[in-house]
């Protein structure tokens, strides 16, 4: 026997040694993810490092930090003509308003996208309708179990959230909430000559539970690092703070606080000329707007709120204090205490803004992370103790409906994509890997993307944990995750990772991808010819490193010239976050286009395998299997089970000031601003420590608040 023969011999062994650990670790992995998903009590929710702990903390009262964030959160001073940030998160986190919820679809790059259309009712919907139950979905069949029956509605229209007027910013109003803005027309949002508040072009998803997600927005835009100024982390190479020096000067400082994507998240709406601010605001405006006012001032405040109490004002409306005092309890003096002036405002004849108007930004993203981290909704009937003995884990909260849909939404693999104790692969990676199992995070994956059911082979794409592409919308409507940040950067850290593979360039974002943490190694389909070592592995794989295996180069590039076939596929295109399942029961409408409206809804279109059949559908997971009727009513009613009752009555830490949101607009002109539709309000009553009272009911299902 020759030499050559003997290597060859040895090669194949090694092939079916490494196979055979191959699908015992993948074995292992469907065996982890087929059980129940645990309870999230208990969990740890990730650490942001500096922020409340080391010798000089950032925050150094964090009751007070939780007031302030609480305030700002509820407060309508915060937009420019009357928008909080919990105008579009005040129902289990969610927005259930009805009326002017209707945008054109503005990420679809086509005509339809900036205009609207007919509803499925058959009514004009547009600028100012009222949502009816007959409009949804948005994508209708005749048969709502079959992908392929004839398709008897379809927009591209959106089902989302009310925002503000088109105006742009001159200054701010000292006596008054309303920023000083000049109206401009516009060429969607108005009603015959005048102005209608502008609508989103994504769904508002809750805020309950978004502390845990390793990244937030639909599109993951809210970058894990907070930068102390926007929302996109390192990728901002402008950002920065001013801190105080011991010598008593002040210097711009980047800042990187990392598993702070609440913060990120926070300081983008405030901003944001559709959603709360007039345009070419800034945060220093908002900082010299807020800083000296009374929080809340128009604002009833329980006198059992939760968090708010002890500083409300004795007359009950607003608190007793100012954001100025409230900032300069919570935060350390060397971030608000400089003496310098720190730029000049819009107006020549203001003074120039101060250290604190000049870090507002830095102030309210903190702050309203730390209070919406008190936000977590886990006493549910989902919490509560396993049954022993069952396999899977059977909590001893549900009854026999909620245990038969357990076994449906586990047998139909929904925990694969909704895993982990926060029903949500979106989450940090931290809280489902309890097992540390990994050499990182494994944020870059490769999974089986489609082919497996469809007859065409197995296409493994490259995909963000968390993020899929179901095919609610076809592709191009909306890029979702497949989109850049204002720099021209790739929002998802896969075609970072594909750029790095093919020119050896770091991430933009400073995360590790090992090629041997991924579910399908390149291993799994590369000829052993087609791969190298992966030269950035760092020994750091352990028993896995046999799958520390990358393509090379050419061969990528190879791959990357096949059509949406290529095993480089890059799955993102219109993927988006894996929402949580918990109180989904109260946060319709749902998906990224609010286009559904009832669970059962939901159901049909998992269980038909989605809508569309796009080059990136995570058809593996999302594809036509059978349900019976009783097995929906099961799954529904396991879904329900989710519900945090503190939730669905308001219970802290889940109560709440009293809010007014605009809802719609009258046939007259506004009476300060004649370009403007006059608005009509909803007002939403302050709610103390014990939940709401009889009187208001609990919280309800989206769809009960609709006309037929």
């Amino acid at each position: 026997m020759n030499k050559d023969h003997n290597f060859s011999v040895f090669t194949k062994l090694l092939h079916l040694l490494a196979l055979f650990f191959l699908i015992l670790f993948l074995s292992y992995k469907v065996a982890a993810d087929g059980d129940t998903p645990p309870s999230l009590q208990g969990i740890i929710m990730p650490v942001t490092t500096g922020l409340l702990d080391g010798e000089t903390p950032i925050v150094v009262n964090k009751t007070a930090a939780i007031q302030l964030g609480k305030a700002l959160f509820w407060d309508t001073a915060v937009g420019s003509d009357g928008m909080a940030c919990a105008s579009c998160h005040f129902h289990a986190g969610a927005d259930a308003r009805i009326q002017n919820q209707l945008s054109t679809g503005a990420f679809h790059k086509t005509p339809t996208g900036l205009t609207f259309e007919k509803t499925a009712s058959g009514s004009n919907g547009g600028v100012n309708y009222t949502l009816k139950t007959s409009d949804f979905p948005l994508y209708q069949l005749t048969d709502p179990t079959n992908k392929d029956s004839a398709v008897l509605f379809n927009t591209d229209d959106v089902v989302s959230s009310a925002g503000v007027f088109s105006r742009n910013f001159n200054g701010i109003n000292p006596n008054d909430t309303q920023d000083n803005c000049a109206s401009v027309k516009d060429k969607v949002f108005h009603a015959g000559t005048l102005n209608t508040r502008k609508v989103q072009a994504r769904q508002a998803p809750s805020v309950i539970n978004a502390a845990f997600n390793f990244r937030n927005f639909w599109d993951g835009r809210a970058n894990n690092i907070f930068n102390g100024v926007s929302a996109f982390g390192v990728r901002d190479v402008k950002a920065g703070i001013w801190v105080m020096q011991p010598d008593g000067t002040t210097i711009k400082q980047a800042i990187r606080l990392e598993n702070a994507s609440l913060a990120s998240q926070a300081v983008a709406p405030p901003l944001n000329d559709s959603e709360m601010s007039c345009t070419q605001r800034t945060f220093f405006d908002v900082g010299r707007k807020l800083l000296v006012r009374q929080p809340l001032a128009a604002q009833e405040v329980h006198a059992e709120d939760s968090v708010l109490a002890n500083l409300r004002n004795k007359s009950g409306i607003g608190l007793n204090t100012s954001y100025n005092n409230l900032i300069k309890a919570a935060f350390a003096s060397r971030y608000w205490s400089g003496k310098e002036d720190f730029g000049k405002p819009k107006d020549a004849k203001a003074l120039p803004y101060n250290h604190a108007e000049a870090n507002f930004s830095f102030f309210f993203g903190l702050a309203l992370q730390l209070y919406q981290q008190t936000l977590v909704s886990d006493q549910t009937p989902f919490d509560t103790p396993r049954i022993a003995g069952t396999y899977p884990q059977i909590p001893q909260g549900l009854n026999e409906h909620q245990k038969n849909g357990l076994t449906v939404f586990l047998n139909a693999h929904c925990s694969i994509c909704h895993r982990g104790p926060t029903l949500s692969s979106a989450a940090h990676p931290d809280v489902y890997n309890t097992n540390n199992a990994f050499a990182s995070l494994s944020l870059v994956n490769r999974k089986t993307i489609n082919g497996a059911f469809e007859g065409k082979g197995v296409a493994q794409g490259i995909i963000d944990e968390g993020y899929f592409n179901t095919s609610v919308t076809p592709e191009e409507n909306d890029p979702g995750l497949g989109g850049t940040d204002p720099f021209g950067n790739p929002l998802s850290f896969s075609e970072q990772y594909l750029k790095k593979l093919l020119n050896g360039s770091p991430l933009i974002d400073p995360i590790i991808v090992n090629s041997c943490d991924l579910d399908n190694p390149f291993l799994t389909d590369y000829k052993n010819n087609e791969l190298i070592d992966d030269p950035y592995i760092t020994g750091n794989c352990d028993d896995r490193a046999l799958y520390a295996k990358i393509p090379k180069v050419s061969v990528l590039k190879t791959e990357l010239k096949k059509t949406n076939s290529g095993r480089a596929l890059v799955a993102v295109k219109g993927a988006f976050k894996v929402p949580s399942l918990r109180n989904v029961e109260l946060t319709a409408p749902y998906m990224h286009n609010g286009s559904l409206l009832t669970l059962e809804q939901v159901v049909d279109f998992y269980f038909r395998g989605g809508n569309f059949k796009n080059n990136a559908h995570f058809a593996t997971l999302v594809f036509q299997q059978p349900i019976t009727t009783e097995e929906k009513a099961d799954l529904v009613a396991f879904l329900k089970s989710l519900t945090d009752e503190r939730v669905r009555w308001e219970r802290a830490p889940f109560d709440h000031p009293q809010i007014v949101i605009p809802h719609g607009h009258g046939t007259r002109p506004d009476t300060k601003n004649s370009k403007q539709a006059e608005d009509l309000f909803l007002t939403i009553p302050a709610v103390g420590k014990n939940g709401r009272d009889a009187s208001l009911g609990a919280l309800k299902a989206f769809d009960s608040y609709l006309e037929p």
